[in-house]
């Protein structure tokens, strides 16, 4: 079956620079691309669902064929619900790689037909996480270079 719906999951709290790349990359590659916001209370996001959707929408605004949903099932099962067999997840760096696998294993075995790609973000962004900006932003340092303008403004109204 080729996948014409690719699911890119995540927190993305706050979507940053190298999301967008690999978003931008994926819409490349495939017809529609779901950005797929996870609600996520236990990790304590920053911004709730409805922000995070929201920021992403107008960070990925510039892409005919993406669209941005919050979900909070399995993502076997959002994926299902989506037309989807194949899942998007970004890989950083070789520590991301270990739990990527079994992540994709677990899904597998839940969903056969269910397919992971694998994409690194463009160098100049590999370092970049939502974590540091967080943290970044918290001790009022400047997160322009790592983030799209809507979200630097939010984190920078968060923190005042």
């Amino acid at each position: 079956m080729r996948a014409h719906t690719v699911i890119y999951p995540g927190t993305f709290d706050p979507i940053t620079n190298g999301h967008v790349n690999l978003t931008e990359r994926a819409a490349r590659l495939f017809d529609r691309v779901v950005v797929a916001i996870a609600h996520s209370e236990k990790k304590t996001p920053l911004f709730n669902l409805e922000q995070r959707v929201e920021l992403c929408e107008v960070s990925l605004s510039h892409l005919d064929n993406v669209e941005v949903v919050g979900f909070s099932n399995l993502l076997t099962e959002f994926a299902k619900s989506q037309g989807s067999s194949c899942v998007l997840r970004g890989l950083r760096a070789v520590a991301d790689f270990e739990y990527e696998f079994q992540l994709a294993n677990m899904n597998r075995a839940m969903y056969p037909e269910f397919e992971s790609i694998f994409l690194t973000p463009s160098e100049h962004l590999s370092y970049i996480s939502s974590s540091l900006v967080r943290e970044i932003a918290a001790l009022d340092g400047d997160i322009t270079p790592f983030v799209p303008a809507p979200v630097a403004d939010a984190l920078a109204q968060r923190f005042k």
